[in-house]
């Protein structure tokens, strides 16, 4: 994972815990359950804030998370 430099904008903090979740975007999407969004959350280990940042999905991935779901 790369290194970055983190400080929270809350409570001026600067360790932060990195996730990533994925969610569905549209009708279709929804209809079968491909979740084709992808978005990092960063949140701060002391008061917990988290911001979110979008992130990239490939067409290999979204068909294997069809075929998977």
């Amino acid at each position: 994972m790369n290194q970055f430099s983190y400080r929270c904008p809350k409570c001026g903090n600067t360790q932060a815990e990195v996730d990533e979740i994925r969610t569905t975007g549209g009708r279709f999407s929804k209809i079968f359950d491909v979740q084709n969004k992808k978005f990092m959350a960063i949140s701060c280990t002391r008061c917990r804030y988290t911001e979110f940042y979008k992130g990239t999905t490939s067409t290999l991935g979204n068909l294997l998370d069809f075929f998977t779901s």
